[in-house]
């Protein structure tokens, strides 16, 4: 029975961290890595990373539930977290995630150096404070300046090899700052009754579906087009640019597709397509700055 237990706890602390969301931020934090070294980076490096961007990510997404308990239990996505379904007191996890974030910050600044850290420390303060407890509650474009936070892991990763931000990495968060909306208002689209309960004010409970489908459409020429800016970059080449650009039109013929259909059920394909098109982009920056 102790044993049953102990496993039914770490499962519930596991699910506190939101792991389906770990490895895309992680891929996308070794893209920023190797994009700066230009070479395999020392393994140190890379498992500080891997190890600590786990963390910080994990600890943001617990505090978040910490913050979101109430509302989660109105969501039929979300009322089994573990707060919201009793397993886990709101103050355990609350400590849980800051406990986290500052394991997370000393193993950057001791084994990168303290710029990573900081920014780290800083994505999850913008989660938490700027997009959960101000923006996300009060305004529909939430996700418009919230996506901020999940854009900063290509320049924690450039910064853990550099010590500094160079002007490749604010190329990767603009990809991923403007690939956010489109991404999470199609899964909006899909959960538009869930957040209607919750009285979450997403772009299609405040607008409507056609016009979160026409922002959607548009967002996704310009997150084409803010790909094609790394074309520029010294270590970029076809390895990136070829999968990108017909990755890129394919996802504005999805969104072009959803626009044109009569209902919302063409949005999960576009929702699972868009991570699907962001790692792959990813995975070839990784590619080429090796080759």
């Amino acid at each position: 029975m102790l044993l049953i237990k102990t496993i039914d706890i770490f499962q519930n602390y596991l699910k506190l961290t939101k792991p389906r969301i770990i490895p895309l931020l992680l891929i996308t934090a070794i893209g920023g890595m190797l994009l700066a070294a230009k070479e395999m980076p020392d393994i140190t490096i890379i498992l500080t990373v891997l190890i600590a961007g786990s963390l910080a990510s994990g600890g943001a997404s617990s505090i978040n539930q910490y913050l979101e308990h109430d509302i989660d239990t109105k969501m039929s996505r979300t009322n089994n977290r573990p707060i919201a379904s009793g397993n886990i007191r709101p103050i355990n996890a609350l400590i849980f995630g800051i406990a986290l974030n500052l394991i997370s910050l000393i193993l950057f600044v001791i084994y990168t150096n303290l710029i990573s850290g900081l920014i780290a420390i800083s994505a999850t303060l913008f989660y938490v404070v700027i997009y959960t407890m101000i923006l996300k509650r009060s305004t529909h474009q939430n996700i418009v300046i919230g996506g901020a936070a999940g854009a900063l892991p290509p320049i924690i990763g450039w910064t853990s090899v550099t010590g500094s931000i160079g002007m490749p990495a604010i190329l990767l968060f603009l990809i991923i700052f403007l690939w956010t909306p489109p991404h999470f208002w199609a899964l909006s689209l899909i959960l538009k009754d869930d957040y209607a309960a919750a009285k979450i004010p997403m772009l299609p409970v405040v607008h409507g579906i056609e016009k979160t489908k026409k922002e959607i459409f548009k967002y996704s020429i310009i997150v084409f087009l803010s790909t094609l800016s790394l074309i520029f970059v010294k270590s970029i080449g076809l390895i990136y640019i070829i999968p990108t650009f017909i990755l890129g039109i394919i996802f504005i013929y999805l969104s072009w597709d959803l626009l044109k259909s009569k209902n919302i059920e063409k949005a999960k394909r576009l929702f699972f397509y868009s991570m699907l098109y962001l790692s792959i982009i990813f995975l070839a920056i990784m590619i080429d700055s090796l080759m």
